[in-house]
């Protein structure tokens, strides 16, 4: 099965690059095409295989959920032109990211087991465990590096550095909690749990503008409603949907994206394994089966569409 791995595409009227960790973007004036590759990325490291349909899905689920939510703020979006593109309008992105948990899990989870009591300025109770359910969603954002680990932040700290202004902060944490209140509705109608997630926001003159990806298995953990409370009550994992298993493989694998460590290999049992986990992602998320894209001749389809929508 063919993946994307990158691409070096060379558009007429093209004005900039920029290679993310999973994305590549063309830019073009005011606006950008946005390329969904097969890279796949924990702890801030892009791991050396690409997971076949993978860009497929984050590009398809996002999709969905933006045209899901652009009642409660308006999104970058344009056209899809591909299984694998986005074409949109170009934003000045905020310098953080709006991380949203209703649960205790993932790195929330892994602060609390260390003893903190306290995550990006907000005050956790005693007693909590693993996987526990939150009083209320806390919003915990984190700074957008270019490079290396975002790292967790305060809204004290954001707007004592001026990071964001505070008009502009206090209207993307109105966003944040009412996207995460219409992801949690959508998932439980798909018999899910919307543990957490992240949003990111950009600016476009005066108007904020919902950007990147929302609510995909990249930026998002799901558990399975059914059987949720048992799990908890024997103190037993949760079944999830999200990219924390790769994580896992990886801390199993003696791999947490610190200094002198090494990538495990990846073996092609693993990798398929991995394609097939996003697929069922997918089909859960959305509640409809995956259509594959034509993947045989990837970048060139990928070209040709993509020349097409810009005409």
């Amino acid at each position: 099965m063919e993946a994307i791995k990158e691409t070096n595409f060379k558009f007429a009227g093209q004005s900039g690059f920029y290679k993310g960790k999973v994305r590549d973007v063309y830019y073009f004036g005011e606006k950008l095409a946005v390329v969904v590759t097969d890279r796949i990325s924990a702890f801030d490291v892009v791991l050396p295989n690409a997971i076949p349909f993978k860009g497929q899905v984050l590009n398809q689920i996002a999709a969905k959920f933006l045209e899901a939510t652009k009642d409660i703020v308006p999104n970058w979006v344009i056209s899809v032109p591909d299984p694998n593109v986005t074409i949109g309008r170009k934003c000045e992105p905020f310098a953080v990211e709006m991380v949203i948990r209703g649960y205790l899990a993932g790195h929330a989870a892994r602060e609390y087991k260390a003893g903190k009591r306290i995550l990006c300025g907000v005050a956790l109770p005693e007693g909590l465990k693993e996987n526990d359910k939150l009083p209320q969603p806390i919003i915990t954002p984190t700074t957008k590096a270019h490079e290396g680990h975002d790292e967790d932040i305060s809204r004290e700290a954001i707007l004592e550095k001026g990071i964001v202004s505070k008009e502009d902060y206090e209207k993307l944490e109105v966003y944040t909690q009412a996207l995460y209140k219409r992801g949690t509705e959508i998932a439980a109608k798909q018999g899910l749990i919307l543990v957490d997630t992240k949003y990111e926001f950009g600016k476009s003159g005066n108007d904020i503008f919902l950007i990147d990806e929302v609510h995909t298995p990249d930026s998002s953990r799901y558990f399975y409603i059914e059987g949720y409370q048992e799990r908890q009550e024997k103190g037993e994992a949760q079944k999830q949907l999200s990219k924390e298993f790769v994580r896992q493989w990886l801390i199993e694998n003696g791999f947490q994206g610190k200094e002198n460590q090494k990538v495990p290999e990846m073996t092609p049992e693993l990798v398929k394994s991995i394609s097939e986990r996003y697929i069922e992602l997918y089909e859960k998320v959305v509640g409809e089966k995956f259509t594959k894209g034509d993947n045989a001749e990837l970048l060139s389809r990928i070209e040709e569409n993509v020349k097409k929508s810009l005409k």
